[in-house]
């Protein structure tokens, strides 16, 4: 029985370690994931804005409109730099508009097309440039950006910029998502507390998350590896 038992913990160290070293490759596509969904919400906000807005910021909403159809289509290329028809491109949109809201928006998409091409040093510099409020939008960014730490391999950075997130979001949708995405992160460098402390808020505060769901799981594999 002893044994068993062993070679069943065993089996589940190296089940948590496998998790823990793929996890780069688990959240490449995770960047936009949740993010992006996010973003686009708030572009209905933007529009009703714009309706009663000064006309270049209606200039400015209409130019990134193109680039947004590009981006729900997977095209990032085109929908940063432009196509060969009359679209300029979310960077030419955030440079030529400076100030205007749909500007800043454009530097958000910018930020995720840029992650989407691997290209995670420049979408740092313009998911960081981008600026709101908002109790959804804001946080969302600020995971994106978490991942693209991580996929830098800056994986200090990605854990606290990924707690800060949550915090930001302190909501059933986003804080579970970052949460987990810390804790595999704190996992991979060997800080098990840490990850346990992370996995167990999601079990307490974020109970009715999906993400909950398996949390159980995690925390014991955790509590496995510290041993």
């Amino acid at each position: 029985m002893a044994e068993q038992k062993n070679q069943n913990e065993h089996l589940n160290v190296e089940d948590a370690l496998t998790q823990s070293e793929a996890f780069l490759v688990k959240y490449k596509n995770a960047i936009i994931g949740g993010v992006a969904a996010v973003v686009i919400i708030v572009v209905g906000f933007i529009l009703y804005q714009n309706f009663y807005a000064e006309p270049r910021e209606e200039k400015a909403q209409a130019a990134l409109f193109k680039g947004q159809e590009y981006f729900e289509q997977d095209n990032y290329e085109q929908a940063l730099n432009g196509d060969s028809l009359t679209y300029k491109g979310f960077l030419n949109v955030a440079e030529e508009y400076s100030g205007t809201k749909a500007a800043n928006l454009a530097k958000a998409y910018a930020g995720l097309c840029y992650a989407q091409l691997g290209k995670y040093d420049e979408a740092l510099k313009m998911l960081d440039g981008f600026n709101s409020n908002d109790q959804m939008v804001a946080p969302a960014i600020l995971g994106a950006m978490g991942n693209c730490y991580a996929q830098l391999g800056q994986l200090d950075k990605a854990a606290s910029t990924l707690l800060s997130a949550a915090d930001k979001a302190d909501n059933s949708t986003l804080s579970p998502i970052f949460l987990k995405q810390a804790g595999e992160i704190l996992v991979k460098q060997g800080k098990y507390d840490d990850a346990i402390n992370a996995y167990t808020k999601i079990k307490d505060d974020y109970f009715d998350s999906y993400v909950a769901f398996d949390i159980d799981k995690y925390i014991e594999q955790a509590k496995l590896m510290k041993k």
